[in-house]
This record gives C-alpha cells, sequence and structure tokens, in this order.
C-alpha cells in the first residue's frame, strides 16, 4: 500500500480523493431521492386506489342471500371505475368466487391478505411481487349496521391493480441518475483540479524552497497568501529559515574567527620557535659538556620545542585546508622513486623498520610535497603505534565503481601491531582523537591523519583504515589516474 501511494502523486491522490467524496455524495443523495421519490409515487396510486375501492364497497348495497349474477355486475361497474388504473376485482363469499374479468390474477392475493381483510372492517391492503411485476391488493369486507353495531356479511371484495406504470416511472427515475452521474463527475474534475492546483502551489513553493536552502541560499523565503493553515505553514518556514540563518551565520563567523585565531597563534609561534629550535641546536651540541641532570633538561626542551614546532606547521597546514586556500602543484613523477626518497629523509631505510614492495615505472601528475607529507604521515603513525616491520606496497588497480571506470594509483601502509580497535576506526582521521582517553600526551601532534586525509581529497583520492586479515592496521590511499599518466 505505502508503495502504491509512492507511485501515484500528490495531485492524483487529492484529485481522487475530491472525485470520491464527489461520487460518494451524489451516490448518497441519489439512493435517499431516489427512495423517497419511489416511496412518494407508489404511496400516491396505492392511497388514491385504496380509498376509491373502499369508497365503493360501502357504497355497494348487497342484499343477502348474495345473487351471483346480481354481484357480477357490481364487480364489472366498480372495475370500470377503478383508480388510478383499472382494476380486477374478486369476490369471496363461503365457496362462492367471482371476478370482473378473465384474468388469473387471484394467485396475487396471498393467505395474509384474506386473513388481514376479515379481522379488520375497514379491510387491508398489500404490495407484491408476481409473474415478474408490482401488483397492489386490497381486501375490503362488506358489512351491514344495525344501529351502532357494526358486523360483517361474509362478503370480502377484493381488487388487484397492475402497477408498472409507477414501475416504469421509477426505473426511468433511476436511468436517468445514472446517465447523469458521469456527466456530473466528469464536471466535478474541474473543481478537483482548481482545488488540488491552490493546495500543491504553495507545496511546490516550500519544496523548491526547502531545495534552495539545502543548497546553501539561506535567504530563501516563500510569499505568503492568506491566512489558512498553508500560509500558516508558509510563515512558520520563513520564521524558521529565518532563525537558521542567523545561526548559520553566527557558526559561520564563530568558526571564522577560530581559523583566524588558529592562523594568528601559529604565525606568531614561528618566529620564538624558530630562535628557540636554534638555540635547543647550540644547546645539543654542548649538553656533553654539561652536568647529567642539565644534560638531560636540555635534550627535554630541545625535544618538546621541536614537537611544538610540529605542531604549529600542522595547524597552519589544518588552517589552510579550512580556508580552502590550500592548493596543488602537480608534477608528473615516478611515484616508486618519491616513496623511496620520503623514506629516504626521515631515515627509515632499515630493512628490520620499513619494507617496501614499489614497482618501478608507475608514474602521476601529484604534488610532491603533498605526497611526501602523506606517505611520512602513514609510516610515521604505524611505527608510532604499531610494530615493525611496516610494510609500503605500491601498485596500480581498476576502480571498483561500475558507473565511472578508472585505474586508481593505491598505495597501503601495513603494520604488525594489534590493529585498531572496533569503536576507534571511524574516528581515526578526526583532529586531536586518542584511542586511550587517558594517553594525554603522545610522541605526533594529533594532527597528522587529519592532514594526510585533506591531502589525498585535494588529489581527488579518498583513504581509509582497516585491520589485515593477519592483524595489524593496514591505511590505503587510492588515487584516480588520468588517462595521460603511464604505468609499467
Amino acid at each position: 500500500m505505502s508503495r502504491l501511494r509512492a507511485r501515484i502523486g500528490l495531485r492524483t491522490r487529492l484529485v481522487l480523493a475530491f472525485l470520491l467524496v464527489a461520487a460518494v455524495s451524489a451516490g448518497s443523495t441519489s439512493v435517499l431521492t431516489y427512495r423517497e421519490a419511489r416511496n412518494a409515487i407508489l404511496d400516491q396510486a396505492q392511497n388514491t386506489a385504496v380509498s376509491s375501492f373502499r369508497d365503493q364497497v360501502q357504497e355497494l348495497g348487497t342484499p343477502l342471500p348474495v345473487e351471483p349474477w346480481s354481484l357480477q355486475e357490481d364487480l364489472r361497474r366498480i372495475a370500470r371505475q377503478g383508480k388510478p388504473h383499472p382494476w380486477v376485482v374478486f369476490a369471496e363469499y363461503g365457496s362462492l368466487h367471482l371476478s370482473s374479468g378473465t384474468s388469473p390474477v387471484s394467485t396475487v392475493i396471498t393467505p395474509a391478505l384474506r386473513r388481514a381483510a376479515l379481522a379488520h372492517p375497514r379491510g387491508s391492503f398489500q404490495r407484491v411481487e408476481r409473474s415478474g411485476g408490482p401488483w397492489l391488493t386490497i381486501g375490503v369486507p362488506t358489512v351491514f349496521r344495525a344501529g351502532k353495531e357494526v358486523r360483517p356479511t361474509g362478503l370480502v371484495l377484493y381488487a388487484v391493480m397492475p402497477l408498472t406504470g409507477e414501475e416504469a416511472n421509477v426505473r426511468a427515475m433511476v436511468t436517468a441518475a445514472r446517465d447523469g452521474a458521469l456527466p456530473g463527475l466528469a464536471l466535478a474534475l474541474v473543481p478537483a483540479l482548481l482545488a488540488a492546483r491552490s493546495v500543491l502551489r504553495p507545496v511546490r513553493d516550500l519544496r523548491k524552497a526547502a531545495r534552495s536552502m539545502g543548497s546553501g541560499h539561506l535567504d530563501t523565503r516563500i510569499q505568503v497568501k492568506g491566512s489558512d493553515e498553508l500560509a500558516e505553514l508558509a510563515r512558520t518556514f520563513n520564521e524558521s529559515a529565518v532563525q537558521l540563518e542567523r545561526s548559520v551565520g553566527e557558526l559561520q563567523e564563530a568558526e571564522a574567527r577560530a581559523r583566524r585565531f588558529a592562523s594568528d597563534v601559529s604565525h606568531e609561534l614561528r618566529t620564538p620557535l624558530a630562535g628557540m629550535l636554534a638555540v635547543t641546536e647550540v644547546l645539543d651540541e654542548d649538553a656533553q659538556r654539561l652536568a647529567p641532570d642539565t644534560a638531560a633538561a636540555v635534550r627535554l626542551i630541545s625535544a618538546e620545542t621541536g614537537k611544538l614546532a610540529v605542531l604549529v606547521e600542522d595547524l597552519m597546514e589544518i588552517s589552510r585546508f579550512d580556508a580552502r586556500a590550500a592548493e596543488l602543484n602537480t608534477d608528473e613523477i615516478d611515484v616508486a622513486q618519491a616513496i623511496r626518497k620520503t623514506l629516504a629523509s626521515r631515515r627509515w631505510t632499515d630493512p628490520a623498520q620499513v619494507e617496501t614492495d614499489l614497482p618501478d615505472g608507475i608514474r602521476a601528475r601529484l604534488d610532491p610535497r603533498r605526497f611526501d607529507v602523506v606517505v611520512a604521515n602513514l609510516v610515521g603513525n604505524a611505527l608510532r603505534h604499531g610494530s615493525p616491520p611496516v610494510l609500503v606496497r605500491l601498485r596500480v588497480a581498476e576502480s571498483t565503481d561500475a558507473q565511472a571506470p578508472s585505474r586508481q594509483l593505491v598505495v597501503e601502509v601495513a603494520d604488525r601491531g594489534p590493529g585498531i580497535a572496533d569503536d576507534v576506526l571511524p574516528h581515526v582521521f578526526e583532529r586531536f582523537y586518542k584511542a586511550d582517553a587517558a594517553r594525554t600526551r603522545s610522541q605526533g601532534s594529533g594532527l597528522g591523519l587529519a592532514i594526510t586525509l585533506e591531502n589525498v581529497r585535494l588529489h581527488g583520492g579518498r583513504v581509509h583504515a582497516a585491520n589485515g586479515p593477519r592483524g595489524g592496521a593496514v591505511f590505503t590511499v587510492e588515487i584516480p589516474l588520468t588517462g595521460a599518466e603511464a604505468t609499467a
């Protein structure tokens, strides 16, 4: 049912509902009108016939004992005066049965009518269906009066009148109602369409406005017309849009202030840090000639100053990504050679620490500096939080996207450590995320993987983390290759 409703549009449902209401209303009105008109037609004919027949029976002076030939004439006279249609009149007196004609319609007189006619001085009547048509049957007993006393004579007269004319009128009325129903529904379609249009127009405006706001146009508003529920909905939407625009504006301003603050702080720290790094280098050179405690303090200050310098550089890099100021300076490079250069510059050439699987001849257009950061961050993260040896593998793979098939440059960095907990995996690329809340200090800045993610995205690729089948964490970088790039 829900799938069917989803396939049928709101306009169609509104029109169908309107037509259904119109059809039910027309049908109910037609049924009630038909019933009342039918009863009126039949009651008029019935009342006329019953009243006329009773009057004629009361005027009938039938002497007792009954003379058949005289009663036969009376029956024919009464039959000729039948209203509103000619009657067939019957008389029953003991075993005597007479009729005004030869029609065998006496079968329409039911035993129930005979009992009722004998029991009531004014007689009774009944409508019956016999021989495929409606009939009105009337039974009235003849009486004689002795003062105020009224006694039946035993003679009962019956009048039988067909109601075919009235039935034909009723059928004509039903046919007229049926023939007028379809044009009536067709005419009802016009106001149904107009009503659906008046209802759907605000809904369409609301849909367009919501889509526009979803595209970032927070200044979108709906023109309010009228004072009905849809107009109230439009006003509510506009009020919500105003509040949303104000809230988003405040958030954007706060975010911009935070970005400026981080950028300004990073720039301000850069100059004193440069001096501090120069001083710590000198102190490191003279640490061997200092007292052991002093030498240890000097080395600690030097290490922490280096970490602070890395953090400041990472913050500046993140602020550039947030401000969308980061740009690619691509060049066609040998990817395997670039990875080897990255490892060598950081002295990660010991096979016991880092293993490589780097086939030569794979070339791609990359930003050498940003690609160096990606590889260095992933390998450094694996060495800090995993167990050596760390394996760096390079390959070219076909894209798994069937709609946009292409080749991709794939770099995998896997370690032999315990792997990443399932509840940590979704958060490893978040800024300053710590898998262990109790570990407030670490060798890294907490921004390395976040910067890696941004650099890979800048190349149009993606990076994801998983656990290897034999344990250990596996970070995979996928960067699409263009058609002009050659591989071995």
